[in-house]
Protein backbone atom coordinates (compact mmCIF):
# COMPACT_ATOMS: atom_id res chain seq x y z
CA UNK A 1 0.00 0.00 0.00
CA UNK A 2 1.47 3.33 -0.97
CA UNK A 3 1.59 6.10 1.39
CA UNK A 4 0.22 9.50 -0.05
CA UNK A 5 0.83 11.63 3.32
CA UNK A 6 3.53 13.53 1.07
CA UNK A 7 1.45 14.30 -1.33
CA UNK A 8 -0.78 15.46 0.66
CA UNK A 9 1.01 17.47 2.31
CA UNK A 10 2.17 19.50 -0.47
CA UNK A 11 -1.10 19.78 -1.99
CA UNK A 12 -2.51 22.11 1.39
CA UNK A 13 0.61 23.46 1.67
CA UNK A 14 0.17 24.96 -2.07
CA UNK A 15 -3.39 25.61 -1.38
CA UNK A 16 -2.32 27.43 1.60
CA UNK A 17 0.50 29.30 -0.58
CA UNK A 18 -2.04 30.31 -3.20
CA UNK A 19 -4.51 31.72 -1.41
CA UNK A 20 -2.35 33.98 0.71
CA UNK A 21 -0.83 35.36 -2.74
CA UNK A 22 -4.32 35.82 -4.07
CA UNK A 23 -5.09 37.71 -0.55
CA UNK A 24 -2.33 39.84 -0.37
CA UNK A 25 -2.25 40.16 -4.40
CA UNK A 26 -5.69 41.82 -3.26
CA UNK A 27 -4.36 44.20 -0.78
CA UNK A 28 -1.50 45.54 -2.91
CA UNK A 29 -4.45 46.48 -5.38
CA UNK A 30 -6.54 48.37 -3.46
CA UNK A 31 -3.65 49.98 -1.64
CA UNK A 32 -2.25 51.79 -5.14
CA UNK A 33 -4.31 55.13 -5.14
CA UNK A 34 -5.59 56.04 -8.09
CA UNK A 35 -6.01 59.57 -9.72
CA UNK A 36 -7.58 60.74 -12.77
CA UNK A 37 -6.09 64.69 -13.89
CA UNK A 38 -6.57 66.33 -17.03
CA UNK A 39 -3.60 68.37 -18.35
CA UNK A 40 -3.85 71.55 -21.19
CA UNK A 41 -1.00 71.32 -23.82
CA UNK A 42 -1.53 75.09 -24.47
CA UNK A 43 0.31 76.19 -27.74
CA UNK A 44 1.03 79.48 -29.12
CA UNK A 45 1.09 81.22 -32.83
CA UNK A 46 4.56 80.87 -32.82
CA UNK A 47 4.54 76.54 -32.39
CA UNK A 48 5.36 76.67 -28.51
CA UNK A 49 4.04 74.94 -25.65
CA UNK A 50 3.39 76.39 -22.52
CA UNK A 51 5.46 74.52 -19.45
CA UNK A 52 4.78 74.96 -15.87
CA UNK A 53 7.52 74.37 -12.76
CA UNK A 54 5.66 72.94 -9.68
CA UNK A 55 6.07 74.43 -6.72
CA UNK A 56 4.72 72.24 -4.30
CA UNK A 57 4.61 68.30 -3.37
CA UNK A 58 7.17 65.55 -3.75
CA UNK A 59 7.58 66.10 -7.33
CA UNK A 60 8.61 70.35 -6.23
CA UNK A 61 10.74 71.69 -9.02
CA UNK A 62 9.79 69.54 -11.62
CA UNK A 63 8.21 70.30 -15.19
CA UNK A 64 4.44 69.55 -16.28
CA UNK A 65 2.13 70.72 -18.30
CA UNK A 66 -0.45 72.47 -16.31
CA UNK A 67 -3.73 70.72 -15.12
CA UNK A 68 -5.25 68.99 -12.54
CA UNK A 69 -7.50 66.68 -10.94
CA UNK A 70 -11.24 65.88 -12.14
CA UNK A 71 -13.54 66.53 -9.47
CA UNK A 72 -16.62 64.40 -8.96
CA UNK A 73 -19.17 64.70 -11.24
CA UNK A 74 -17.32 66.53 -13.83
CA UNK A 75 -16.59 65.90 -17.30
CA UNK A 76 -12.52 65.69 -18.30
CA UNK A 77 -12.92 68.94 -20.41
CA UNK A 78 -15.17 70.80 -17.56
CA UNK A 79 -12.13 70.21 -15.30
CA UNK A 80 -9.96 71.03 -17.73
CA UNK A 81 -11.45 74.88 -17.69
CA UNK A 82 -12.12 75.03 -14.31
CA UNK A 83 -7.84 73.83 -13.43
CA UNK A 84 -6.71 76.51 -16.31
CA UNK A 85 -9.11 79.31 -14.90
CA UNK A 86 -7.95 78.68 -11.06
CA UNK A 87 -4.13 78.02 -12.09
CA UNK A 88 -3.61 80.42 -14.43
CA UNK A 89 -6.30 82.80 -14.26
CA UNK A 90 -6.64 82.19 -18.14
CA UNK A 91 -9.80 80.48 -20.55
CA UNK A 92 -8.23 77.90 -22.98
CA UNK A 93 -9.89 77.06 -25.91
CA UNK A 94 -9.79 72.71 -26.06
CA UNK A 95 -8.90 71.80 -29.56
CA UNK A 96 -8.72 67.84 -29.35
CA UNK A 97 -7.75 65.14 -27.40
CA UNK A 98 -4.03 63.91 -27.51
CA UNK A 99 -3.49 61.07 -25.65
CA UNK A 100 -4.32 59.88 -21.91
CA UNK A 101 -1.41 58.42 -20.18
CA UNK A 102 -1.51 55.67 -17.81
CA UNK A 103 1.69 55.83 -15.30
CA UNK A 104 2.82 54.22 -12.35
CA UNK A 105 4.31 56.62 -9.73
CA UNK A 106 5.57 55.18 -6.40
CA UNK A 107 2.60 56.41 -4.56
CA UNK A 108 -0.20 56.60 -6.77
CA UNK A 109 -1.67 55.56 -10.39
CA UNK A 110 -2.13 58.44 -12.58
CA UNK A 111 -4.49 58.43 -15.54
CA UNK A 112 -3.68 61.99 -17.19
CA UNK A 113 -5.94 63.24 -20.26
CA UNK A 114 -4.07 65.39 -22.57
CA UNK A 115 -5.92 68.37 -24.28
CA UNK A 116 -4.06 70.41 -27.17
CA UNK A 117 -5.19 74.04 -26.12
CA UNK A 118 -5.10 77.70 -27.09
CA UNK A 119 -5.66 80.44 -24.75
CA UNK A 120 -8.71 82.41 -26.02
CA UNK A 121 -8.61 85.24 -22.89
CA UNK A 122 -6.37 85.79 -19.87
CA UNK A 123 -2.71 86.32 -19.43
CA UNK A 124 -1.49 82.95 -18.17
CA UNK A 125 -0.99 84.41 -14.44
CA UNK A 126 0.87 81.90 -12.55
CA UNK A 127 -1.05 80.83 -9.35
CA UNK A 128 0.33 77.97 -8.25
CA UNK A 129 3.52 76.93 -10.03
CA UNK A 130 7.25 78.40 -9.57
CA UNK A 131 8.15 79.55 -12.65
CA UNK A 132 6.72 79.05 -16.66
CA UNK A 133 8.18 78.92 -19.80
CA UNK A 134 7.22 78.51 -23.50
CA UNK A 135 9.02 76.03 -25.41
CA UNK A 136 9.71 75.08 -29.04
CA UNK A 137 9.90 71.48 -30.13
CA UNK A 138 13.80 72.33 -29.33
CA UNK A 139 13.67 73.16 -26.30
CA UNK A 140 11.34 70.56 -24.63
CA UNK A 141 14.61 68.60 -23.45
CA UNK A 142 15.36 71.78 -21.72
CA UNK A 143 13.59 71.20 -18.54
CA UNK A 144 13.13 67.94 -16.45
CA UNK A 145 9.65 67.18 -16.99
CA UNK A 146 7.79 64.78 -14.33
CA UNK A 147 7.69 61.25 -15.94
CA UNK A 148 3.99 61.15 -17.33
CA UNK A 149 4.70 64.37 -18.85
CA UNK A 150 7.71 63.27 -20.73
CA UNK A 151 5.44 60.58 -22.40
CA UNK A 152 3.17 63.29 -23.70
CA UNK A 153 6.46 64.60 -25.07
CA UNK A 154 7.06 61.71 -27.16
CA UNK A 155 4.41 62.06 -28.87
CA UNK A 156 4.44 65.48 -29.59
CA UNK A 157 7.56 65.11 -30.91
CA UNK A 158 6.31 62.32 -33.62
CA UNK A 159 2.69 64.15 -34.61
CA UNK A 160 2.57 67.58 -33.55
CA UNK A 161 6.22 68.95 -34.33
CA UNK A 162 7.52 68.28 -37.66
Amino acid sequence: MENNFGDEKCCIFAAYFTAVLQRNRGKQMEQVKRIEVVAAIIHDGDGRIFATQRGYGDWKGWWEFPGGKIELGESPEEALLREIREELEACIVIESLVTTVEWDYPKFHLTMHCYWCHVESGTLTLKEHDAARWLASNELESVKWLPADLQVNEILQRYYFH
